[in-house]
């Protein structure tokens, strides 16, 4: 019979090693506590290390005149996205008029180069004049093409600018914006009527309409067809005499001013007559613009042409009260 006295168990060293397994963890642990304190003190002291994002390199202008770069942007909409035109440049442009002069003709012979964007009358929506901030806040919209028209060409644009009747806030806060487009760098187009007889006719003409509506009761201020032209022609207004002289005085000083308060812009004057006679003034602004020479055309058509006695009503107290004044040569001047 076999004694079992003093034989080793089975199961003893199983549970050795589970002891010493617990022992060698807890070990651990402490180890790493202690050591996870010591480090975090030293890396508290530590700079804070952090990744330094960098913008893109910064679009170039090559071969531009040093004396131009002023005039030369790079907008960045927040309306949409320039893509691979972003390093496109832009130039600012502000066509500075009065109603009636032919502004809207000009405007479409603008609008027909396919890198131009002339926004219209922005400023003919009066909250947007309302005070100096909202003028600013909306050159900014324009000029950052985030102001959608119909002539907007978006990421193509080379020229972007917009049309300012002086009677639109443009005088009364005329220092101001003056400071603004000297520090923006934007080139101010002037263009004005020398006969302003022929002026009034149509202001008093476009007067008539918006309450007669001789177009299927539709008022129009531009028109494209020739027989849109001869039914709003055949109206012919009647001036009255005894203020003619002082009106024709009154927006004579109003250009005289406007062309004080922005001369030390960069600028160009033009009159409607001359680019009416002589097309090659359509290239003289598209240099100015700096934007290649295209063609130009518009789709507007003429509305009162020919000799001025058919076109007013009281011609003859009009030439009585005219003739041996300032204004004579109205009397005779095309256009």
């Amino acid at each position: 019979q076999e004694s079992f006295v003093g034989k080793p168990s089975k199961k003893s060293p199983m549970l050795l090693r589970v002891v010493v397994l617990f022992f060698v963890m807890l070990s651990g642990i402490y180890t790493c506590s202690v050591c996870y304190k010591q480090f975090g003190r030293q890396w508290s002291d530590l700079p804070l290390v952090t990744t330094q994002i960098f913008d893109k390199k910064p679009c170039e202008l090559p071969g531009i005149d040093p004396s131009e770069t002023q005039y030369v942007h790079f907008p960045k909409p927040k309306t949409f996205s320039r893509a691979e035109c972003e390093c496109n440049p832009v130039r600012f442009f502000a066509i500075l008029t009065t109603q009636r002069s032919g502004s809207g003709w000009f405007e479409t012979l603008l609008n027909s180069h396919m890198n131009v964007t002339s926004n219209g009358e922005v400023f003919s929506v009066k909250p947007w004049r309302s005070n100096v901030s909202m003028i600013i806040t909306t050159l900014d919209r324009v000029y950052n093409l985030d102001i959608l028209t119909s002539a907007a060409k978006n990421e193509c644009t080379a020229a972007v600018g917009l049309k300012w009747m002086l009677n639109q806030g443009l005088l009364q806060h005329h220092e101001e914006i003056l400071e603004y487009f000297k520090t923006r760098g934007v080139s101010v187009v002037f263009l004005f009527r020398r006969n302003l007889l022929r002026r009034m006719i149509s202001l008093l003409a476009n007067s008539y309409d918006q309450n007669a509506k001789p177009l299927n009761g539709t008022h129009k201020s531009h028109v494209h067809s020739t027989h849109e032209a001869e039914v709003l022609a055949r109206y012919k207004p009647t001036i009255n005499t005894t203020t003619l002289v002082p009106d024709l005085k009154q927006l004579e000083d109003l250009v005289t001013k406007s062309l004080q308060y922005f001369s030390s812009t960069r600028h160009i004057i033009l009159y409607y007559e001359d680019i009416m006679n002589n097309r090659t003034k359509l290239a003289e602004i598209q240099e100015f613009l700096k934007v290649p020479k295209r063609r130009l055309f518009s789709r507007q058509v003429k509305i009162h042409k020919g000799a001025l006695p058919p076109l007013i009503e009281n011609w003859d107290d009009v030439k009585n009260t005219l003739e041996g004044t300032e204004y004579q040569s109205f009397l005779v001047q095309d256009y």
